[in-house]
């Protein structure tokens, strides 16, 4: 299963990062709508897609309107917008007040149900299953996801993790799974941000890694004000964890 990493970063766009967007095109899976959803028509085109918020703050929800064009040319056929009610309610009442964008684009707006695992589209061959997760000790709240496939009879999984504190409540859900990606807001050196923002930095993040014994670690919603090559400390990451990369807007990974 291939996962295009859209959009990198959090708070705000800079010149090497949109927010947060990654598209699992095999199965139109579809998480979080940052400012870089307009990288992604192009690789839907014709497809249905299941869109799926952790939550609604601007840097997730804001590139919603983008898909306006692509839905009325049929380019996209249909959009399925998942997310927990106040989400959705946020969604509908402030993007798209009036005042704002006064054109809702064609979604389907679906509310996501606690516990339940939700079946995605599959091409032959391949079994794919979402589960969520609430995540708390961000401001609001977000949501962390899990998908889970099954190939030729092998079982296979990533999570996707973002805006929340390292706190020990989801190392269950996530644990296992080929490809974890996480938020890593701050380095070490800026940790006493963490809990103030509610966000991780990069050696609880790895330290997560090992623990939940995942196969390997992406980091990600990184700190705009950093546009440089190593904003996290990626070497700490590795001493704790090895097999951790940091994403890069449009890094494409295989998960086999």
């Amino acid at each position: 299963m291939r996962i295009e990493l859209l959009g990198t970063g959090g708070f705000h766009p800079n010149e090497r990062r949109e927010t947060a967007c990654l598209v699992v095109p095999e199965i139109g899976l579809v998480l979080d709508a940052g400012t870089a959803v307009y990288r992604l028509p192009p690789r839907v085109l014709g497809q249905p897609l299941d869109l799926f918020l952790t939550h609604a703050h601007l840097d997730h929800i804001c590139g919603l309107p983008t898909l306006l064009l692509p839905l009325l040319r049929r380019e996209i056929p249909a959009c399925r917008v998942f997310a927990i009610d106040k989400v959705l309610q946020a969604v509908r009442e402030h993007l798209f007040h009036d005042d704002v964008f006064p054109v809702m684009p064609s979604f389907e707006f679906c509310s996501l149900e606690p516990g339940r695992q939700y079946p995605l589209a599959a091409s032959s061959g391949l079994r794919a299953e979402l589960s969520h997760l609430p995540l708390k000790s961000h401001p609001g709240g977000s949501r962390a996801y899990r998908v889970d496939w099954t190939i030729d009879g092998q079982s296979r999984s990533f999570a996707y993790v973002t805006d929340t504190v390292v706190d020990g409540t989801y190392t269950e859900f996530i644990r296992g799974v080929n490809l974890l990606i996480h938020e890593c807001y701050f380095p070490d050196e800026m940790a006493e941000w963490g809990p103030k923002t509610g966000h991780s930095c990069t050696s609880q993040v790895a330290l997560l890694a090992r623990e939940a014994q995942v196969g390997q670690l992406i980091l990600t919603h990184i700190d705009p004000t950093r546009a440089d090559d190593d904003p996290l400390g990626l070497s700490v990451a590795r001493e704790i964890f090895p097999a951790t990369q940091m994403a890069e807007d449009q890094m494409v990974i295989d998960v086999l």
